[in-house]
């Protein structure tokens, strides 16, 4: 009742004279109102119906003038808009390099402690190879090369080496060495000794030994060894999936960066460009001179004159077993005991 009491007020201004007409032509046709009457009734009914037109056309006027104004405005939006267009492109640039800076931090990781261990069990997984960068590659040699040729035999598949050290036959640089890992902690490390010259030169011959040891004992590595006339406060660990750059002293942090990263090849073109100015060792003049599980002191001598890398006279058969135990049975120098408590091995 209500919806058609709304819709015949809506439509009066029709209705109305609509049902003036129909009452007046039956009253005139009954003779019931006089002719004058009908001609008022008539007058009044073209009135009403006139207002209604001249409402209607008022009404369409005023929605013409506001859906004018609300084109004008619309316009003058997009004609600001356009005018703006290169400040956004310029902002959507911005924030494009905005995400990638932000990617690219999630990519580089700084790493104490245990976590340190960890991103090194991260880097060995599945690798397909291998470049370091160091001093004298102790850790390399006691810990990530057995470990990365052992699973590389286990998965039946090639593996790359490259191993950049401190030139044994390098005094001078070698007691520079020392003097420097001396001074960042005096007592013996993992390993039981504490560095001096003669430390380190028996550590670089070791590591020249175990490459070419690995070298016989698994035909899928290919392993290079370079000399390096300088020495660096750095070591870099280059695997597939991450590069990670530590201290020789393990209670400073270390940076981890992954393969993700464009920080990635430019450190890997570094480390490529830095091998090929050492002092390359020819250990494939030496790929075939046979070896023993565990090597003789005579063969050590003769590898080693093969390779053009000349030993002390002074090395009697002591030193050269120390070079043997180190080159096949070494000790993480990163583990002693205070670390051991808290639950973390260093590197």
């Amino acid at each position: 009742m209500r919806r058609q009491m709304a819709r015949f007020a809506e439509n009066a201004d029709a209705i109305l004279p609509l049902a003036l007409g129909v009452v007046v032509s039956v009253l005139s046709v009954l003779g019931l109102i006089s002719s004058d009457l009908v001609a008022s009734a008539i007058l009044a009914a073209v009135g009403v119906l006139s207002f209604a037109l001249l409402r209607d056309r008022w009404t369409d006027q005023a929605r013409g003038v506001d859906a004018r104004r609300t084109a004008e405005e619309t316009s003058a939006v997009l004609d600001e808009v356009r005018t703006r267009l290169p400040v956004i492109g310029t902002l959507d640039q911005t924030m494009d390099s905005l995400r990638s800076a932000i990617e690219g931090l999630t990519t580089v990781r700084t790493l104490k402690g245990i976590d340190i261990d960890r991103a090194f069990l991260e880097a060995r997984r599945h690798t397909d190879r291998w470049l370091f960068k160091g001093g004298t590659g102790t850790y390399t040699r006691a810990v990530t090369l057995p470990l990365c040729v052992r699973s590389a035999r286990r998965e039946r598949r090639a593996l790359l080496v490259r191993l950049e050290i401190l030139d044994p036959t390098n005094r001078g640089l070698c007691e520079q060495y020392a003097r420097y890992r001396a001074s960042l902690a005096a007592g013996p490390d993992g390993t039981g000794d504490t560095w001096t010259t003669d430390r380190t030169r028996k550590e670089s011959f070791a590591t020249v030994l175990a490459a070419c040891w690995y070298q016989q004992h698994y035909r899928l590595l290919d392993i290079g060894v370079g000399l390096a006339s300088t020495m660096s406060t750095f070591r870099f660990d280059l695997s597939a999936s991450h590069i990670i750059i530590t201290q020789d002293d393990s209670r400073f942090p270390a940076t981890a960066i992954a393969r993700t990263s464009p920080l990635y090849d430019a450190y890997a073109n570094e480390l490529r460009t830095s091998f090929t100015q050492t002092r390359h060792v020819p250990l494939a003049d030496a790929a075939h001179f046979p070896l023993s599980t565990t090597p003789t002191r005579t063969e050590l001598r003769d590898l080693f004159a093969r390779l053009h890398v000349t030993l002390p006279e002074e090395y009697g058969d002591e030193d050269l077993d120390q070079i043997i135990e180190k080159a096949l049975r070494a000790k993480n120098p990163y583990v002693d005991p205070e670390t051991l408590e808290d639950g973390s091995h260093g590197l």
